[in-house]
């Protein structure tokens, strides 16, 4: 039996162990959208152990992962996390904590190795592959106390940002399992925006931390070239690498990254830091960060012809709102600013090689390079032509690797100069210019990841709420080398004042264990005349509407539409469905809401309105009203 099959085994195991065995009463609402902070106060106060934190994950996994909205976030569960937690609550009773992380389940990306697990990269060809050492970054969570509670799905190879691959297939956004999460590491993504774990570590080559974070109202930090080690990280790109947290909060970012950043001798990138004190970051946070702040922000990438409407407009409200709580919002415009970034890039050089290197490092894989699987059947359609095109870079592309590399400084110049000539702390700009893509579809638009990535400037992706389509959107911070701190102050500021995150829809608290059921109920409209009767069923964790209509008292009329409209501002909204085909009486069907009808049914905003040819602009209307 392959070690894959062992490991599906174990994580069936302790998911069938967590539905059997709900965590203790009330755990498994505490963890719902609860800090690390909250959760630690309330094991310090005795109201829960981290054994039980652990359950009441376990739980949320069983209901929501695949099962309900099936998010499939999560490939490989830790079958020691269990005993973990019964050890760190041993060294609780008879030690103290260690610190801020201890007894806190995170989850980690598939690139990150992990003792014990496999290390698959999200593809098939290393699904067998077991890591026998922890990376770096996980070491360092582990030291801290933090409870490894398995590991994430993610885009095959880290080739693209959203999150597909041959291993696990396709992940979904919370916020709307239609969609994709965004990638590479959505995974991580989906998982801590559903509340799977306290927090979750990701990596960005160009993107694959911040898309996610912003695609799941969260908060991600791609930190400064040199900030955290990567070693233990299968590369996508040596260069352009970069491995970080992300959270629902600043302060779990922050503690987050207290505990991962920091000098590596086996990263020599990260020499810097061993001549840094401590960041300190949570330390460092301080409310009322946006005041004084001068922000320059991008205009060019604002325009309606780069960003989708909705977006748009959460953003510029959003840049207002920051101007109210003290910031100074300037201007910058930057010449060829796409161009000269998209120049910088070295990903396409540096893959195969450091794949190749990768592998070498760490024996007992299947394969010893991409060329291994490229073109053999083994990995997803989504992944295989760009696999195949960077397979076959060699020695005579030496050239354009060099002066891609000379372009990266050329970058980074112009934008530290442009900084400095408006005289701004930080850049701001969409961290994504659209929404999240349907799930089968491919990232579209033009990117921004790259301001950050050829830079290696640090930059976090902050939430700044839902749009009009019931859609997260998030905003880049970009900072000087080394200013995390910084960056992290202006996030705390605006969640302060803003509080800014909505949890999804689609991964509510569990009751007892159990997640919502489908609530069912009637809605008719006016006795009088021509009426329509509806039995609803809705699913909340899947945004499904089944319905079974019946329409009584024609008498010699003929009906038209039984429509679901939505309210404006107290006034007739568009129709969103029609229930009914000209001259039928009854039928049955499911609709599969959008993000926008979802809020409006949670909200109230959905009502029947009856045509017929006696009443061809409406004769009778109902809302819908759910028990």
């Amino acid at each position: 039996m392959t070690i894959a099959r062992l490991n599906a085994l174990t994580c069936a195991g302790m998911l069938l162990l967590a539905t059997a065995m709900p965590a203790a009463a009330g755990a498994d609402r505490l963890v719902f959208e609860t800090s690390i902070p909250e959760l630690q106060e309330a094991m310090a106060e005795g109201k829960v152990t981290s054994r039980q934190l652990v359950e009441a994950y376990l739980a949320r996994i069983a209901a929501y992962d695949q099962r309900g909205p099936r998010l499939n976030a999560v490939i490989t569960l830790n079958p020691q996390a269990l005993g973990d937690a019964t050890r760190m609550d041993r060294e609780r009773a008879e030690k103290g904590p260690r610190g801020p992380l201890h007894g806190i389940p995170v989850l980690i990306k598939d690139n990150f190795a992990v003792t014990g697990l496999p290390t698959s990269d999200g593809t098939l060809a290393l699904a067998t592959y077991t890591a026998t050492t922890d990376a770096f970054q996980v070491r360092r969570l582990r030291a801290a106390g933090a409870i490894i509670l398995g590991k994430t799905t993610m885009h095959e190879l880290a080739m693209s940002v959203i999150t597909v691959s041959s291993l696990s297939g396709e992940t979904r956004n919370p916020y709307d399992p239609r969609r994709t999460p965004g990638g590479s590491s959505g995974g991580t993504g989906a998982g801590i925006g559903a509340s799977f774990a306290a927090a979750g570590m990701g990596s960005d080559t160009c993107g694959s931390i911040r898309i996610p974070a912003a695609y799941q109202s969260l908060f991600g930090m791609r930190g400064t070239s040199g900030l955290s080690s990567r070693s233990g990280v299968v590369p996508l790109s040596s260069t352009q690498d970069e491995a970080g947290p992300l959270a629902r909060t600043v302060t779990d970012l922050a503690i987050m990254l207290d505990a991962t950043v920091g000098a590596d001798p086996d990263d020599p990138i990260t020499k810097a830091m061993a001549e840094k004190p401590a960041p300190a970051y949570r330390d460092r946070l301080r409310p009322g960060g946006l005041k004084g702040a001068r922000i320059g922000v991008l205009r060019t990438l604002l325009t309606p012809e780069m960003m989708d409407a909705a977006m748009r407009d959460k953003t510029l409200a959003a840049l207002e709102a920051m101007k109210t709580e003290g910031a100074e919002i300037v201007d910058v415009t930057i010449p060829d600013l796409d161009p000269t970034m998209k120049a910088a890039s070295v990903i396409a050089h540096e893959f195969t090689r450091d794949f190749a290197a990768y592998l070498a490092r760490h024996p007992g894989a299947p394969i010893a390079s991409a060329a291994d699987i490229a073109g053999k059947g083994l990995v997803h359609e989504a992944v295989d032509a760009r696999l195949k095109q960077r397979a076959a870079v060699g020695a005579h592309d030496a050239k354009a690797y060099a002066e891609a590399l000379a372009k990266r400084a050329v970058a980074r110049r112009t934008i530290l100069e442009a900084m400095a000539t408006a005289d701004v702390d930080v850049l701001a700009y969409p961290t994504a210019l659209q929404p999240p893509p349907l799930r089968g579809a491919e990232m579209f638009g033009v990117g921004t990841c790259m301001i950050s990535a050829v830079t290696g400037l640090p930059a976090l992706s902050v939430p700044l709420g839902l749009s009009v389509n019931a859609l997260p959107v998030g905003l880049d911070l970009l900072g000087r080398p080394f200013e995390e701190a910084k960056l992290l102050n202006l996030a705390y500021g605006w969640e302060q004042a803003a509080q800014p995150r909505t949890p999804p829809f689609s991964t509510p608290p569990l009751a007892g264990g159990k997640p919502p059921a489908p609530s069912h109920f009637k809605v008719r409209t006016a006795d009088k005349g021509p009426r329509a009767e509806v039995a609803f069923i809705f699913d909340p964790l899947v945004a499904t509407l089944r319905y079974d209509a019946r329409l009584d008292h024609l008498g010699d009329d003929t009906p038209v539409a039984l429509t679901l409209q939505r309210t404006e501002d107290g006034k007739p909204g568009a129709i969103i469905a029609n229930l009914l085909r000209p001259g039928q009486q009854k039928a049955k069907g499911e609709l599969q809401l959008d993000t926008r009808a979802r809020a409006d049914i949670a909200a109230g905003r959905l009502y029947l309105r009856l045509y017929t040819r006696a009443h061809p602009l409406g004769w009778a209307e109902a809302p819908l009203q759910r028990q």
